[in-house]
């Protein structure tokens, strides 16, 4: 789109940068066939990545078991890194074998001052309370109850993995301050946190009581992004149910300004738009959920990134592996059709 207009601020700046460009390696615009495109498209987004921490010995830990009635909560803690180490809680359905024939699911967190608890069904005290009501956040919680072994990490900068204070007196977003931080380093949180996830499902094939090839991923708004460029990459996971997530770029980031450093890489917009990195999840089946009373990322938005996605799923002979779940809440977990779409895709 040419255009003459001339502006002062940055914001209005971006705005006509996003309209005025379309990602390279969007499946539209590539113009390829969904297996060339496929394979070129995750060479790119590798690359854009960066390199994963090396590998180390997992060393997981388990801290401590608790009973909760009808499944047993686990306290797990693996080493990810040369440099860190990440907690887990594991919910197990009650008297599950020890016999490898339990589907697993890797639960990932949204923003929020918790991690990984309101995910796993914490109740210490009103806000853990309040932010399970909001969301209907206790997704794990919930999927184990229906029969799933979850397994739910906290991410870095969330939850126990939080900084215990901001070393600069200026209130700001601690994901951009540490994408910032990474970036002279050339390493980059969202790179960090899907090394984590893909540690987190080497922890799953350790356990005796998981089948390592029923492994699905689930996740809330941030947890949406995590899941969505982690099954991307991560062969591994078998199914997914992103929750809340793939919307355009110039969307919900660019327009809005609705996103933060833990949630990309640089130049990912150059080449991909977000129903893009969804798109290399084919032919996998994916459910994806949207409400249509969000007012984080609104529902027109959500459903262009639906739009996005079933373009190349079809493409990729495999349409009917998408499945959506168009609700009427907001920014929330459902739970009307991730029961079912795991029962039959795990």
């Amino acid at each position: 789109m040419e255009t003459n207009k001339k502006v002062f601020t940055l914001r209005e700046y971006w705005n006509l940068v996003a309209e005025d460009r379309s990602p390279v390696l969007s499946f539209e615009r590539a113009g390829m066939p969904f297996d060339k495109w496929q394979v070129t498209a995750r060479e790119k987004l590798f690359e854009l990545l960066g390199p994963l921490p090396d590998e180390t010995p997992l060393n997981a830990r388990v801290e401590y078991t608790a009973d909760q009635g009808e499944y047993l909560r686990r306290r797990v803690v693996i080493d990810v890194d040369k440099y860190m180490s990440m907690p887990m809680t594991v919910l197990i359905p009650k008297n599950t074998k020890k016999d490898g024939k339990t589907p697993a699911i890797l639960c990932s967190h949204g923003h929020g001052p918790f991690g990984k608890d309101p995910v796993t069904g914490v109740r210490s005290d009103p806000a853990h309370e309040a932010a399970i009501e909001e969301a209907n956040y206790n997704f794990a919680e919930q999927m184990t109850l229906h029969g799933y072994i979850t397994v739910s990490p906290d991410l870095r900068g969330f939850g126990e993995r939080s900084d215990d204070f901001d070393p600069i007196p200026i209130p700001r977003d601690p994901c951009n301050l540490n994408y910032v931080k990474g970036s002279i380093f050339g390493i980059y949180p969202l790179t960090l946190n899907i090394s984590d996830m893909m540690r987190a499902v080497d922890y799953i094939e350790t356990m005796e009581e998981a089948d390592s090839s029923r492994i699905g991923m689930m996740g809330l708004s941030q947890g949406g992004t995590m899941t969505t460029f982690t099954t991307a990459v991560e062969p591994r996971i078998k199914a997914c149910d992103i929750i809340s997530y793939v919307n355009p770029f110039a969307a919900f980031g660019i327009r809005d300004g609705n996103f933060c450093g833990s949630q990309v890489v640089p130049g990912i917009y150059r080449y991909f738009d977000s129903f893009d990195i969804a798109g290399l999840i084919a032919p996998r089946p994916c459910l994806m959920e949207m409400g249509v009373y969000d007012s984080c990322f609104p529902f027109e938005d959500l459903w262009k990134g639906y739009d996005g996605v079933k373009r190349i799923y079809e493409a990729a002979g495999c349409g009917e592996l998408l499945f959506t779940d168009v609700h009427p809440h907001g920014h929330a977990f459902s739970g009307a059709k991730a029961f079912e779409f795991f029962d039959e895709n795990l």
